[in-house]
């Protein structure tokens, strides 16, 4: 009997961009693969690897005007040429027969609209049917994604909900038609261990009992492990590896695929640097760096202690009312010069609102941050300015803490102006060009603006323009969550080799488990405001001692066999 044939065949597809000038470069080299009905195929590489090119030109969503699609190319639906439809047939198909989720839910839902007007429009758009009717289907799918109160739900707008929140409503609007396949475009990335266990868990229980087929778009192999039969894996526009899930884990055969599944942090090791790319596209595949010993010692000396911090928000209730909420409630610590303290936590137990408290950008309502002995909280903006060269902070999104109208260099002289470090402009951009160096970048970037660098030369960019003012502790907010696995794994090293040359002392909050514990020496653990956990971080993660800690790191990706859901043999 001949096997059923494929829902989606990609055939020779090749994908090219170009400017005004007629500039450019192919982005898709020709790559074939199939998605066979009631499957999840995985499509997973670095930034610039072509993933999402090739989901949008699935969809075709790529942009008319420099965008080419090479003639010979097939994209084969239930054995329609997608490349040759008509506009009326994509509009039937886009949200009907294939729907897409992408990864940032905020960008996609209408600010102005509410949850269920957005959800009702999908319904009465592609199904025919009248409003009412399309009312109680909204609810039902928002039910369905599991939503809580979604009657209150259906009625709120999307700045309103949470990201895990905003990304069921991403998945409810995706599935209204029951499409058959279902493309997925990194709808976890940058969200916490636990909503990202809870939506992959959901587009499990959501296929298995549509019948979609998805394709599922990641830079993380230990993701896609949990929850995909094929793996595609991608890199500069090319296909290195087709398999089945099993062999991707237990028999790469190409180097970039070990690459992949070597540069994220494992909780069974922590090497003194993090093997990258590089370390195994050369002549030689084998890297066993030595491991590194974590954990604070007798003789380290005390650089911060925080002593019962509490942080409010505060906002209006009605016309004349005032509601307050509590974001950091009574917590405790201690950072040592020249080491770690992670700090752990979901979105909404005050993280970064604490990072904030500490830099004296939000104001706390209560306790005491000392400095080697003197109360933060206490000193006057003057006296507070000598301290801020002192500590500084790296922001999670390197895009928004760069101002893009400033080039290089006046992004890392401004500082120093402010301050007073160098004796004029030209021994100041003599420093800039130093410090650049000294995170890996030449110092011909100082011409250069934000925009003409990748999302990992912008963090080292940030993180240079922060020592520009000598810092002794560096809050490092949520500063590698959104990268790719290669490249977080530069920017840790960086990291790392910085806090070994300098000294400096690190306060790293995160929701990854399994970078905070290969960076870290002491863990914080915090859930609604407050320290539930607080220990060195081989003794946490051997014998947690809190049940909301286990919650954490069961929800960590191990990638196969640790599977969210049962395979057949």
């Amino acid at each position: 009997m001949n096997p059923a044939p494929p829902l989606l065949s990609v055939r020779k597809l090749r994908v090219s961009f170009r400017d005004e000038h007629g500039h450019g470069a192919e982005a898709v080299k020709g790559i074939s693969f199939d998605i066979p009905a009631g499957k999840t195929v995985a499509l997973v590489g670095e930034s610039g690897s072509g993933k999402s090119v090739t989901a949008m030109a699935i969809t075709r969503l790529l942009p008319e005007h420099g965008c080419h699609i090479d003639p010979g190319s097939e994209i084969l639906f239930d054995g329609r040429n997608l490349l040759t439809a008509s506009r009326r047939e994509l509009r039937c198909l886009r949200g009907g027969d294939i729907a897409m989720v992408f990864q940032e839910p905020m960008s996609s839902l209408n600010p102005v609209f509410s949850v269920g007007e957005q959800i009702i429009e999908t319904l009465m758009l592609h199904t025919g049917v009248g409003r009412k009717a399309a009312q109680q289907r909204a609810l039902a799918l928002l039910q369905e994604v599991g939503l809580p109160a979604p009657e209150r739900k259906m009625r709120s707008y999307p700045h309103q909900l949470s990201g895990g929140q905003q990304q069921r409503v991403m998945i409810a609007m995706a599935i209204a038609c029951e499409p058959k396949l279902l493309i997925a475009d990194e709808p976890t990335t940058a969200l916490d261990v636990t909503i990202q266990q809870q939506i992959l868990q959901l587009l499990t229980t959501l296929q298995q009992k549509h019948g979609m087929a998805v394709l599922f778009i990641s830079h993380d192999l230990e993701l896609v492990g949990q929850f995909a039969d094929e793996v595609v894996v991608m890199h500069h526009g090319s296909i290195h590896e087709h398999a089945p899930v099993q062999q991707i884990f237990e028999a790469p055969q190409d180097a970039y695929t070990k690459a992949l599944l070597r540069c994220r942090p494992h909780l069974d090791r922590r090497p003194a640097r993090l093997p990258v790319i590089r370390d195994f596209l050369g002549d030689s595949c084998h890297f066993e760096p030595p491991q590194r010993e974590r954990g604070y010692q007798a003789e380290d000396r005390v650089i911060l202690e925080v002593q019962d911090l509490c942080v409010d928000y505060h906002s209006r209730h009605g016309w004349f009312g005032r509601h307050s909420q509590r974001a950091v409630d009574g917590v405790s610590f201690r950072l040592m010069r020249g080491r770690t303290l992670g700090i752990v936590g979901e979105s909404g137990s005050g993280k970064s609102t604490l990072g904030l408290a500490l830099m004296r950008l939000q104001q706390a309502s209560a306790g005491r941050v000392l400095f080697e002995g003197e109360d933060m909280l206490t000193l006057t903006p003057r006296q507070l300015r000598a301290y801020k060269r002192r500590i500084q902070i790296v922001f999670q999104n390197p895009y928004a803490s760069l101002n893009p109208r400033c080039s290089v260099a006046q992004i890392l002289t401004e500082p120093m102006l402010l301050h007073g470090i160098g004796c004029d402009a030209e021994e100041r951009l003599q420093l800039a060009g130093d410090w650049l160096e000294h995170v890996g970048l030449p110092r011909k970037a100082l011409a250069k603006y934000p925009h003409e660098f990748s999302g990992g030369q912008r963090q080292r960019i940030a993180i240079a323009r922060c020592l520009t003012m000598h810092p002794e502790i560096l809050i490092c907010d949520e500063s590698v969550s959104a990268l790719d696995v290669s490249v977080q794994a530069q920017v840790l090293n960086l990291l790392q080799s910085l806090q070994d040359e300098l000294g400096l002392s690190y306060l790293f909050i995160s929701h990854d488990l399994a970078v905070v514990k290969h960076l870290s020496d002491q863990v914080l653990v915090m859930q609604q405001g407050r320290c539930v956990e607080l220990a060195d971080a081989d003794t946490l993660y051997a014998a947690p001692q809190h049940p909301y800690t286990r919650q954490l790191l069961d929800a960590i990706p191990q990638g196969w066999p640790h599977c969210i859901r049962s395979r057949p043999a």
